[in-house]
């Protein structure tokens, strides 16, 4: 089912301290963390973005340090998705464990701006526009990662998987 979300754009190498500041790390409540998410690029982040509002950045996104509060700090303050031309490795895999779609889509980055509106279909790859109406490829997530997104994240997926092993008798 596709997202549409206001855009934020920021630019390339934004890291995982710039996403949620060392200084915050003495807490693990997403709420908190979310209060916090990207005030050192933009103090009033936090305070503006919307439930379903969408990041758009530049290469290697969350690059830095392999915390996984980042990823949480963005998901709780709203943030539906994540698109940008590349990410580090482990943002990625941190992004995806907690369902934050994170998606790369290189030149939907280049001609999207800070206001745009955009409609994003992880299951076919496709990241749209609606300013320019233009339809852009991105990336197109497997059944596994797709199930794994739809579900809320990695620990929520594998608790549907044993209840419905469970449902089923004890199989598999």
């Amino acid at each position: 089912m596709p997202m549409r979300g206001r855009v934020w754009k920021f630019g390339d190498n934004i890291d995982t301290d710039v996403i949620i500041p060392a200084r915050y790390l003495v807490t693990i409540d997403p709420q908190e963390l979310a209060q916090h998410v990207m005030e050192d690029i933009d103090p009033e982040f936090a305070s503006k973005v919307q439930p379903g509002d969408i990041i758009v950045a530049g290469r290697n996104f969350g690059c830095g340090s392999s915390r996984e509060h980042a990823p949480i700090a963005i998901k709780a303050a709203g943030v539906q998705a994540v698109v940008a031309e590349s990410f580090a490795r482990i943002f990625f895999r941190n992004a995806i464990n907690i369902g934050l779609p994170v998606v790369e889509a290189p030149e939907a980055v280049r001609e999207t701006e800070t206001g745009d509106e955009l409609e994003i279909d992880t299951e076919n790859g496709i990241v749209r526009n609606l300013r320019t109406g233009k339809t852009y490829k991105a990336t197109q997530y497997d059944a596994f990662i797709q199930h794994i997104i739809r579900a809320g994240g990695l620990l929520n997926a594998v608790r549907e998987r044993l209840a419905a092993q469970q449902a089923a008798g004890g199989s598999q």
